[in-house]
């Protein structure tokens, strides 16, 4: 079921399917709430599973021109669509997020502790919790120039040539090819593309010079208030693709299971594992949150 819901400054869609506990699912880079349409699909059997357009994104309309973007913004979106849901503290909802949805989700679960049981949080994009940070400063340095002078895919190419992932990283969109199979935002491909990711694909242009331009150079300034985080109830799951190890989201999902005392949760696939293994990713979503 499609939604519509007014925040401060934006208008979310969001939507749900199946019915149990609250899922909330978090997108990150440049891909919007359908690409979780094949994960979303094997969880509605056993979750309320939600899932939404980040502001700026896709269906998701500002209410005025673009302008750069904080982490702490998104995570009161993400705060706004529970209570939409009717999440509470009497019963708290389970969240993933991938990419910068994991750092939404990491802001949501500080923020809004009581609406959030478990978070995994998927290979998140907080490069500031690496020892080579100072070289991500001026990674993220080189893109706010290269968006400023040159636009979107020059500022795309300097990203994805720092980050130098496998399957492409956070920028990389989701074209078909000459035989109709696509590759789904962050890793892994379809054979046969349905109908909403197709749509989805449609919509990946005008995304990218969003995220490019207004959300990549200010998130990675993000700090998380870690110390909150690991003074509050909220059970929370770094995540990493098996796929992925060595990569640089990878390396952050690690670190932060450092600060916070727990050990990284392997899924399968790389970045974008939830797109090109759904079934399997699932199952081991499904594991993890439901583990004690």
């Amino acid at each position: 079921m499609m939604n519509a819901l007014t925040v401060p400054g934006a208008t979310l869609h969001y939507e749900v399917d199946g019915s149990g506990p609250v899922l909330l699912l978090i997108c990150g880079g440049v891909y919007d709430a359908a690409g979780y349409a094949a994960l979303a699909r094997q969880l509605s059997d056993r979750y309320t599973v939600v899932r939404y357009d980040r502001r700026g994104n896709s269906r998701s309309p500002l209410d005025g021109p673009p302008e750069p973007q904080s982490i702490e913004v998104h995570g009161d979106d993400a705060h706004r669509v529970l209570s939409a849901v009717g999440v509470t503290a009497a019963a708290p909802a389970y969240v993933f997020g991938n990419s910068s949805g994991a750092v939404i989700g990491v802001e949501l679960a500080t923020r809004h502790p009581e609406q959030v049981r478990t978070l995994v949080a998927h290979e998140p994009s907080m490069f500031e919790l690496l020892p080579d940070r100072d070289h991500w400063r001026v990674v993220m340095r080189d893109v706010e120039e290269a968006f400023r002078k040159e636009g979107a895919e020059a500022a795309g190419q300097v990203l994805s040539e720092g980050l130098q992932m496998s399957d492409g990283g956070p920028t990389e969109g989701a074209e078909p090819d000459e035989e109709g199979s696509g590759r789904i935002p962050g890793g892994g491909t379809a054979s046969e593309p349905d109908p909403e990711t197709m749509a989805m694909m449609a919509r990946l242009g005008a995304n990218m010079e969003f995220f490019i331009g207004y959300e990549v150079p200010p998130f990675s300034r993000y700090v998380p208030d870690l110390d909150t985080l690991r003074a509050s109830r909220v059970r929370v799951l770094p995540a990493v693709g098996v796929a992925s190890d060595g990569e640089p989201p990878y390396r952050v999902a690690v670190a932060l299971a450092e600060r916070l005392g727990t050990r990284v949760v392997d899924f399968p696939g790389d970045h974008g594992g939830f797109g090109s293994h759904p079934e399997e990713f699932a199952v081991r979503l499904h594991e993890s949150l439901q583990a004690s």
